[in-house]
């Protein structure tokens, strides 16, 4: 345990029960009590979601479809057992998250997990966070039909508000890990790809800074932009989610803004992976991902405006709903990189397309590619033929046949090093 950090101008002394060490940097990793961040009075709460949280882990959870509407009701070409269960609802929503949703699964948990506004839905001190949990789902039938037979194996957990930031992420000779510099909901799933990602960029300056002998602050701000601006979009995605919630007209056009910007994100990194030539290349590709939008300029202008839009509205106000809603289509029409896939939920689809290989996709003015700066953004000079040769490729070096014969190969190897180790120690 960790019991206190002391940086100077030569290095680091931590403190910790089993003995004290000193080292050149420090990467504070501790989540909401980051020692550093509570030493240097940096941690506050100025943030626009407001969310606490009731959750356990279950056994014994249905599929939704086996106890609410089935599969056909939908026209989903998939179970919704089969992702994150998502119920939403004004001012909250509810996760039902099975961990055993694909053949080769074994774990039979099911995480299940209440988020509320508090402003909305304050804190039932004079119930257990099991009988407030119970309360409150009692609301809406369906949802309480699925978890009549489902038995927690875990303690109830229930917490105060979730959310909190930092003034800064980077000092002199330290910094501030992805969760020790903020947190915002678990909406939209993205504390791991914050932690990698600032995982790798804190890597690469460190290796720098021992190169170059600077530890400064003024040297690792590049991690401290990406983290706020991380912490930054992520809160207002979520603020303007729970907003829109409230009215479910709202909610069928921002929520394309989201699925939009997840899909940009998802492009860019894996366009990225596949093509970089090395570390540095890879990182300063990425250098303008927010978390959504893939760094697309456009996109974030898009986005601005949707947002705005968004903390204008009154939702209870039918009139000024629909003015709203008019308004978000017309910026949805006037961006010219929105496929079809997307037009399509602005259409009253409820779902992307299950097959992801699409004749469209070909085209070559509005297909995967896109065009003008669209394409030059995201995939340079490489053609649709490049990029299905390096996806292939690693597809086959990630299978399951490429990584069991790595497996067993690193095992015989490991076996032969150890008997020849042990021949020459008899000699």
């Amino acid at each position: 345990r960790v019991n206190d950090i002391t940086v100077d101008g030569s290095g680091v002394d931590v403190r910790t029960d089993k003995g004290d060490f000193r080292a050149d940097y420090i990467v504070d990793a501790g989540g909401m009590r980051s020692i550093l961040a509570q030493k240097y009075g940096w941690r506050h709460h100025d943030l626009r979601a407001h969310t606490r949280t009731i959750y356990t882990h279950m056994v014994d959870v249905p599929c939704y479809h086996a106890t609410g509407a089935p599969q056909d009701a939908y026209g989903f070409p998939f179970r919704v057992s089969e992702g994150t269960l998502h119920h939403v609802f004004k001012g909250g929503w509810l996760w039902v998250i099975p961990f055993n949703n694909h053949p080769r699964a074994t774990n039979p948990l099911c995480s299940v997990g209440l988020q509320l506004d508090p402003r909305l839905y304050p804190l039932r001190e004079d119930l257990s966070p099991e009988e407030e949990f119970y309360a409150f789902v009692d609301q809406f039938p369906d949802i309480r039909a699925q978890l009549r037979g489902a038995r927690p194996v875990r303690a109830w957990m229930r917490t105060g508000r979730l959310q909190y930031s930092t003034q800064h992420v980077v000092g002199d000779r330290f910094a501030l890990l992805a969760h020790a510099a903020g947190f915002i909901d678990p909406l939209y799933s993205k504390g791991l790809y914050v932690t990698h990602m600032t995982i790798m960029k804190v890597a690469d300056l460190i290796l720098g800074a021992r190169q170059t002998g600077d530890y400064s602050a003024v040297a690792f701000a590049p991690l401290e932009e990406m983290t706020l601006g991380y912490i930054d979009m992520h809160d207002r995605l979520v603020a303007n989610s729970y907003k829109a919630w409230g009215n479910y007209k709202l909610w069928s056009v921002y929520a394309v803004l989201w699925l939009l910007g997840a899909y940009l994100e998802y492009v860019k990194l894996t366009v990225t992976r596949l093509t970089a030539t090395d570390r540095a290349d890879y990182l300063a590709r990425l250098a303008n991902n927010r978390l959504a939008g893939g760094g697309f300029e456009p996109f974030f202008a898009l986005q601005e405006h949707i947002d705005t839009l968004i903390e204008q509205v009154d939702p209870e106000n039918e009139a000024d709903v629909d003015s709203t809603v008019a308004q978000i289509r017309l910026l949805f029409a006037s961006f010219p990189w929105l496929s079809s896939a997307f037009r399509d939920l602005l259409a009253g689809k409820n779902h992307l397309p299950n097959n992801k290989l699409r004749v469209n996709l070909l085209n070559q003015t509005d297909g995967f590619l896109g065009d003008g700066i669209y394409r030059a953004h995201f995939f340079g000079d490489h053609t649709l033929a490049d990029l299905a040769m390096k996806a292939a490729g690693e597809q086959a070096r990630y299978s399951v046949p490429a990584l069991n014969w790595q497996r067993r190969t690193r095992a015989h190897l490991a076996t032969q090093t150890g008997s020849n180790s042990g021949s020459e120690s008899y000699r």
